[in-house]
């Protein structure tokens, strides 16, 4: 048994660097989760060539702003978050993209001290043995942007009937402010609150600039 414990614990680290190979297509647990209840799921895989740069710009702005700055973990915001749970105060979220990456490919959904405390050293080796544009493709690629659809393909032709090469600036930045909440956030149909949203992300990510360079394709 003790063995076996080993072995689940090394998985995520040697998948982790398989993930580098770019014809491996890899899937979250939702997804492996989708299958074991018969529900299925759609999913069609995209290189980050083929989304739109408003898109992943867009995501990255709303997500994670500090994607290109940081090794994986924004130790100011998490410090932050672990300063606010301490001090009994209600926390805010401190995921990166790594983080999320990681929380989607290998571990459990829902709000838990013990699976953010997993998900760090996690997130931190993926940002280490994968490139930031493979992480970034990867994440784009197994997010879910509404119930049983991940990626932002699907999501696009699902949510506005378009490829995700294809899409403008307003329905990037709706898609990028839709991921907190995929089950109840629609932005084919968005509130009003929504619509706020997603004028913040359009703006930053039109002035996005350096804070982007990570994911030009010579970094790859």
């Amino acid at each position: 048994m003790a063995v076996l414990m080993v072995l689940i614990a090394l998985l995520p680290f040697a998948l982790g660097a398989l993930y580098r190979v770019p014809a491996v297509h890899p899937v979250s647990t939702l997804m492996l989760r989708d299958l074991a209840v018969l529900a299925g799921y759609d999913r069609r895989w995209a290189a980050l060539e083929a989304i739109d740069p408003v898109l992943v710009h867009s995501v990255m702005m709303s997500e994670d702003g500090r994607f290109c700055a940081h090794d994986g973990v924004d130790w100011g915001a998490l410090n932050t978050v672990i300063e606010d749970a301490l001090s009994g105060e209600r926390t805010r979220g401190a995921s990166t993209i790594p983080m999320q990456t990681a929380k989607n490919l290998f571990l459990w959904q829902g709000r838990s001290y013990v699976r953010k405390a997993i998900e760090v050293p996690l997130a931190l080796y993926l940002d280490l043995v994968l490139p930031k544009r493979r992480l970034m493709e990867i994440y784009l690629n197994i997010v879910e942007w509404a119930p049983g659809v991940y990626g932002a393909e699907a999501a696009a032709q699902h949510h506005f009937g378009r490829s995700a090469d294809a899409l403008t600036r307003r329905q990037a930045a709706l898609l990028a402010v839709t991921l907190p909440s995929p089950a109840t956030r629609d932005p084919a149909r968005p509130s009003a609150g929504l619509n706020r949203l997603a004028d913040t992300i359009e703006r930053r990510a039109a002035q996005a600039g350096d804070y982007v360079g990570c994911l030009a394709a010579a970094d790859a």
